[in-house]
């Protein structure tokens, strides 16, 4: 038996997930009412803390990577050209459908099923593995067609550089899930951090010494390397020489519905970049690419964190629509709470931020932040309506709303191509309204949650970050010519403005913020 294997009983199987789900089960069977309900109280006490101690790690887990990336991401800007991230951006859909396609549904798979064993958790180790070395192949054999495509040469061999990511992620890919089954963000902190602050750093260095685009490929794998080895230093799962088909087949019941939602998701969220780097010059692609990036950076972060821990915690309620629909409403109003703000605000302040941080040479992406951020403002109401029908095992109709989202992609692409990117965002902004339209619709169904409902509880705090956008926008008309400080004075009032409209207005999702940070950091004295 080699040293990283092992065999051994199924420790997975006593999550907190599960426990609640036998003993409330015992409880029904034994016919006391009394026990049972002191005993889901005390369990959702716990689980409750669970998720919070899980959403604070999380953010920190989010936050690390995502100022890290920031950071490496201003510094190589600077050092390189846009039309070096374009390159990058014509990739990026095909190693991302890989990555997609690699994890083939089982990663949700694995956090969904309550009563998970080894031999499922070893079934999906080997099966990753095996999908990530034939991806590989693919991606070495269709690299020049690729290239051929955008008649840029240089991109057959950095995709087949860049593909060797996948076999390296498939490593750490049931470690990392496990770690996320278990709400154990803290260990995910630890990994993101290091391996972000060492990846960032070679990036860098071969950036200055002239290496191009080749030294943010190298700054992806050596991310993907320090992050797997990270993640078996930390992991007490180990694999063990058990593998079934009969395993695969049952979680891929599950798994397969959103791996086909999971594909069209990838594709779509990056066909842009396909047609902006085919029809485009290789510097727009770069703009686009580097205002997206911007534009992500606090919209994916706030929503990653929020999504990463709710479907656990929903998926173990997932017989229970009313808490679910409870916990679903705090976690809405907590993410409108900081995403509406930072979505308008980040549209007011672009210019500024792009001249401090960027410089000059990338004045041109700005129009495309702007119109990004107003896209931005609804994408986590997006995820967290779609997060309820995963946990409650809904992937058909989770695929079937994909595939009419994407139907709308395609159309808008066809329309508003020929008037310019800017065009093409606009159309993404009108699919984005519809979009949150189907994505709510059968939450009234499944958990009584419609979207009048939803939209009431949203009313509160977008009135309040518009009339903190309306009044950052003013300042503008100041006669301040420094770019610096225009973004400071922005920021500033900006920030201070919205937390003290949210306490006159005493926003719900703002009152539970300053609770619990005031419990966790009792000698802080809260606004």
């Amino acid at each position: 038996m080699l040293p990283f294997f092992r065999t051994g009983t199924n420790q997975y199987s006593e999550n907190p997930h599960l426990i609640l789900t036998r003993i409330i089960c015992s409880d029904d069977r034994c016919g006391n009412e009394t026990r049972r309900a002191r005993k889901n109280t005390q369990l959702g006490s716990e689980l409750k803390i669970k998720t919070i101690r899980a959403g604070a790690w999380s953010l920190v887990e989010a936050l690390t990577m995502r100022g890290v990336q920031f950071v490496v991401g201003i510094i190589l800007a600077r050092l390189l050209l846009p039309e070096q991230f374009g390159l990058i951006g014509m990739l990026m859909v095909f190693t991302a459908l890989a990555q997609t396609l690699m994890d083939s549904g089982f990663g949700a798979a694995l956090i969904q099923k309550q009563d998970l064993t080894e031999k499922d958790i070893n079934s999906i180790f080997y099966f990753n593995i095996l999908t990530g070395v034939l991806l590989v192949c693919c991606l070495y054999v269709v690299s020049p067609w690729i290239a051929t495509f955008y008649d840029q040469p240089i991109l057959s061999p950095l995709l087949r550089l860049i593909s060797l990511t996948l076999i390296i992620n498939a490593l750490g890919l049931v470690q990392n899930v496990l770690i996320v089954r278990e709400l154990n963000f803290k260990i995910q902190a630890k990994v993101t951090f290091i391996a972000s602050i060492l990846s960032g750093v070679i990036g860098i260095s071969m950036a200055y010494q002239g290496y191009g685009v080749w030294s943010l490929a190298a700054q992806q794998i050596s991310s993907s390397i320090f992050r797997t080895i990270l993640l078996w230093l930390f992991s007490s799962w180990r694999p063990a020489w058990i593998f079934s088909f009969k395993s695969l087949r049952e979680m891929f019941r599950f798994g397969s519905k959103l791996l086909a939602a999971g594909v069209l998701n990838t594709f779509f969220d990056n066909v842009y970049l396909i047609v902006i780097g085919k029809l485009f010059p290789l510097a727009e692609l770069g703009y686009f690419t580097r205002a997206k990036n911007l534009q992500q950076l606090p919209s994916t972060t706030l929503s990653s964190v929020v999504s990463r821990v709710t479907f656990p915690v929903f998926s173990a309620i997932q017989d229970d629509p009313e808490r679910i629909k409870r916990g679903m409403k705090k976690a809405l109003t907590m993410l409108v709470f900081i995403n509406f703000p930072m979505m308008l605000g980040l549209a007011v302040v672009s210019r500024p931020l792009v001249l401090v941080l960027l410089t000059e040479k990338w004045t041109p992406c700005i129009p495309y932040l702007q119109l990004l951020c107003l896209v931005g403002v609804m994408f986590p109401l997006h995820v967290i309506n779609l997060n309820v029908l995963q946990a409650m095992g809904k992937s058909d109709l989770f695929l079937r709303l994909e595939i009419i989202k994407k139907s709308l992609v395609v159309l808008n692409i066809v329309i508003t191509y020929r008037w310019g990117i800017s065009a093409m965002i606009y159309g993404q902004l009108v699919i984005s309204f519809f979009s949150y339209y189907l994505n709510a619709y059968y939450n009234t169904k499944l958990i009584d949650y419609s979207l009048l409902e939803q939209i009431s509880d949203l009313c509160p705090y977008l009135l309040t970050a518009v009339i903190m956008t309306v009044a950052i926008y003013g300042i503008t008309y100041l006669p301040i010519n420094n770019p610096s400080l225009l973004l400071i004075g922005q920021t500033i009032s900006g920030f201070a403005l919205y937390l003290t409209l949210c306490h006159i207005f005493k926003l719900t999702a703002y009152t539970e913020m300053k609770r619990m940070v005031a419990d966790r950091f009792p000698a802080i004295t809260t606004y």
